[in-house]
């Protein structure tokens, strides 16, 4: 059994106001991605692919040695991505899988550590990082029966009751090796965006009886990069971080 990793990293970041791609932005004085990365390797990452995609080789040119590149020429969602990024690994059937954005780089080490710890432990075919909002807006919610998790509802779809609820999905995810591939060929693009996405994954999971689990961690690293102001938000977090531990 290894930990493999698909960090998605090929958008654009149109709302970042800059022609730079968006893993490319600066947060604490370093590209967000490297921060991204840093999580994946403490978790124990053996073989890691970043996704490229818009501006392609200036992303490849600040990868880390030893870290690897598929290109996703065609921008067609998440779960496009994520079958780019997994055919670049050599996945075993018990191999655990993380696949997160590189947007997301106040996601901690030790919390990837916890969340594949969780998912050996109860035998999940996937394992969610989730974070509870007191306001949780247009993340999607995390609904879960017998404590595991039964679906993630996109909050334009939620019920009244539905969008009471403060778990929320983060886009951070370890899937066990056997099931990534099966489920990443049934999704579809019949959506309203028509593209490919993870979350479908989930949906297959636990339509076909699986389980799916969720990890709680700190609502901070739910934060992901859209926005100047988010950027300066991650930055100031990190800023933070860095002075508490010194």
């Amino acid at each position: 059994m290894a930990v493999k990793a698909i960090v998605l990293g090929a958008g654009k970041g149109t709302r970042m106001k800059s022609d730079l791609a968006k893993v490319l932005h600066p947060v604490a004085d370093r590209p967000m991605l490297l921060w991204v990365l840093d999580a994946v390797v403490h978790a124990g990452a053996e073989e890691t692919i970043v996704v490229v995609g818009h501006q392609a080789e200036a992303v490849r040119n600040i990868l880390p040695a030893g870290i690897g590149s598929a290109l996703q020429s065609e921008q067609l969602g998440t779960g496009h991505a994520a079958m780019i990024g997994l055919e670049g690994l050599a996945v075993g059937l018990d191999d655990e899988v993380i696949v997160m954005p590189g947007d997301m780089p106040l996601v901690r080490g030790e919390t990837m550590l916890q969340l594949l710890a969780l998912h050996r432990e109860s035998g999940a075919a996937a394992t969610m990082l989730t974070v509870e909002l007191d306001e949780p807006g247009a993340y999607g919610r995390v609904v879960r029966s017998g404590g595991s998790v039964a679906a993630i509802v996109e909050a334009k779809d939620a019920t009244p009751d539905q969008l009471a609820i403060s778990e929320v999905n983060t886009s951070v995810y370890a899937f066990t090796g056997q099931w990534l591939a099966g489920a990443l060929a049934r999704i579809s693009t019949e959506n309203a965006q028509a593209e490919y996405y993870l979350t479908e994954v989930v949906e297959i999971l636990v339509g076909d009886g699986h389980i799916v689990e969720a990890y709680v961690g700190a609502a901070e690293e739910g934060l992901g990069v859209n926005s100047v102001d988010q950027l300066a938000e991650v930055s100031s977090v990190l800023g933070n971080r860095r002075s508490t531990a010194s």
